[in-house]
């Protein structure tokens, strides 16, 4: 059976499955293919009869990617179109808790780290770095710099500590220890 949440006048960039509650996902997206306009991440449940809003919050800029915190249920990091990332609870209806802007140009990936024995979120940017945060976003841990294209992808290794990949526009995979 498909099951489908339409958001008018928002195109889907990204979504995740949270770690804890198998019947909820979360979905950044973007007006106007995120050339221009605001974002807005959502918060949705799967019931048996479809899918159902649990929250949405509205961002100044296009939000092109969300991941779920692996150690607090209703914590997310969103990814936006002004070069910023965003720490979103989900129990909380109001702005997000913090936000951070230290890319130049989007924020087109972000990823929490799935392994247990550290807690660091890692972004990726058009300004072709990668970025590695505490979860507080206070500033970034480190910058990363190498790729000479946009990157488009990062994620963690779910069995390296420390470890994440990077995918780029200028046709190069890497992985940072």
């Amino acid at each position: 059976m498909e099951k489908v949440f339409r958001c008018a006048g928002r195109h889907g960039y990204a979504v995740e499955v949270s770690p804890f509650f198998p019947h909820r996902v979360a979905c950044a997206a973007a007006q106007h293919y995120g050339i221009a306009g605001c974002g807005t991440l959502l918060v949705l449940d799967q019931t048996e009869t479809g899918v159902t809003l649990v929250r949405s919050w509205q961002w100044g800029d296009g939000l092109f990617d969300v991941s779920w915190s692996e150690v607090n249920e209703h914590l997310l990091v969103a990814g936006g179109g002004d070069g910023s990332l965003q720490l979103w609870d989900s129990a909380n209806p109001s702005a997000p808790l913090r936000a951070a802007k230290e890319h130049t140009q989007e924020v087109y990936s972000v990823d929490w780290s799935q392994t247990r024995g550290e807690n660091l979120i890692v972004s990726g940017s058009w300004d072709q770095t990668a970025k590695v945060w505490d979860p507080s976003l206070s500033q970034s841990v480190s910058t990363l710099r190498g790729h000479e294209g946009v990157i488009y992808s990062t994620v963690w290794s779910p069995h390296i500590p420390g470890c994440f990949a990077s995918a780029s526009g200028d046709g190069t995979l890497r992985i940072w220890d």
